[in-house]
């Protein structure tokens, strides 16, 4: 059974291990279904969505907990059924973020890209609540 586990992309050997499938893409990417999870430790706590097909684009993701601890996105039932998730661990959640001018960064909180750790399917989802989220919520400076 697969897991899913950050690599570095210097070692990424492509056996299909660490491929994530999108069935229907990202938003905006609908036509890209295979990505993989790239970390860099000098890069932490962010991450890098990388098209297998499109090498020369990749998302910046981050753990949305890290930014918002109290961020609960409810996700319909349908979804949980798709990503075949039996028990919330089974999920990881990242979120894509934009780099905006003057060394601003924000995070969007209202599409979620949820990702079976077992069995690598992906998928962007506009979570139940997702009003109570922003589309460009602020990354904290440091």
């Amino acid at each position: 059974m697969n897991t899913l586990e950050l690599i570095e992309p210097e070692t990424r050997a492509l056996n299909g291990k660490n491929i994530i499938r999108f069935p229907y893409g990202l938003l905006g990417f609908e036509r890209v279904k295979n990505y993989v999870l790239l970390s860099r430790r000098h890069e932490e706590p962010f991450s890098w969505l990388q098209m297998l097909d499109e090498a020369r684009h990749a998302f910046l993701v981050v753990s949305p907990f890290l930014v918002l601890g109290e961020y609960e996105p409810r996700i319909t039932e349908e979804d949980v059924k798709f990503l075949e998730l039996t028990v919330p661990t089974d999920a990881l959640l990242v979120n894509i973020v934009t780099l905006r001018g003057n060394g601003r960064a924000t995070i969007n909180l209202k599409g979620p890209v949820v990702i079976n750790r077992l069995t690598m399917v992906g998928k962007q989802i506009i979570p139940d609540n997702a009003t109570q989220y922003s589309l460009n919520h602020p990354l904290p400076v440091t």
